[in-house]
């Protein structure tokens, strides 16, 4: 029997980054929602909910919260900062900025969005390490939530750290 397959993801890493980019959807149909109905007020909380979103839940926004990711630091693996939730959320925060003024912020800010959203995935796609632009900004990393929770359960005994007899 034949046993070649194709699957759609080759590696967890390549299931990782769809895990990632429906999070981010899920955050942005929140700052759309927000946009649309309460304009222009709704685009200034569109840019507050983005610029905290990394930072609330120790580092889980609502589509990270959903779909069980966070965002570490790369510095000594803590939740992400509010300093890194900002940086890491820029090329989305900065497209929508435009969006206050009328018509040609709007469309400045289609265009701008469409680059910088595509470099996002781009990069993502790209780099064997799963990070967006966001991430390298910020220094920053997405893991699953399960990751934290087995880091801090686990002793710091070594697999390869010598055993003590009993005796």
């Amino acid at each position: 029997m034949n046993q070649n397959r194709n699957y759609l993801f080759k590696s967890s890493m390549q299931t990782h980054k769809v895990a990632r980019l429906v999070a981010k959807a899920v955050d942005l149909f929140i700052v759309i929602i927000l946009s649309v109905f309460l304009y222009p007020f709704g685009i200034l909380l569109g840019i507050i909910y983005l610029c905290f979103a990394d930072f609330i839940q120790g580092g889980q926004s609502v589509g990270k919260k959903i779909i069980g990711l966070r965002v570490i630091s790369l510095e000594d693996g803590s939740p992400c900062s509010l300093k890194q939730s900002i940086k890491r959320n820029l090329p989305f925060t900065i497209p929508l900025s435009c969006m206050i003024v009328p018509v040609i912020g709007w469309l400045f800010a289609v265009f701008l969005g469409f680059v910088l959203i595509s470099l996002e995935i781009i990069i993502l796609f790209k780099l064997d390490s799963g990070h967006r632009l966001g991430d390298v900004m910020a220094d920053t990393s997405v893991v699953s939530s399960d990751y934290i929770k087995i880091k801090s359960s686990s002793s710091d005994v070594s697999w390869f750290s010598p055993k003590k007899e009993m005796g």
